[in-house]
């Protein structure tokens, strides 16, 4: 599913237009990359969770090469289901 099929469904079950639905879309989606630019943690019940986990530095192996290698430090996005997305 694609963010056009997304406002197509918002479309079909409301009023909206298709322009007005893909503004929807677009600006939930820029409000939640937002808040995890600003390491905030989301949470829609029943769906899904979204959190910033800052990732250590430290050391992997290169199996080709047979040597260690760093891993910078830096930052993931933790995605936990909800439970209602876990019985599907």
């Amino acid at each position: 599913m694609i963010k056009n099929d997304i406002a197509l469904f918002i479309e079909k079950k409301s009023e909206f237009s298709r322009a007005k639905s893909l503004l929807i879309v677009e600006t939930i989606l820029s409000s939640l990359k937002e808040a995890l630019a600003e390491d905030e943690k989301i949470e829609i019940r029943g769906f899904s969770s979204f959190k910033v986990v800052k990732k250590k530095t430290g050391y992997g192996r290169d199996i080709r090469r047979k040597k260690q290698i760093k891993i910078k430090k830096g930052k993931r996005i933790k995605f936990r289901p909800g439970q209602d997305l876990k019985n599907i």
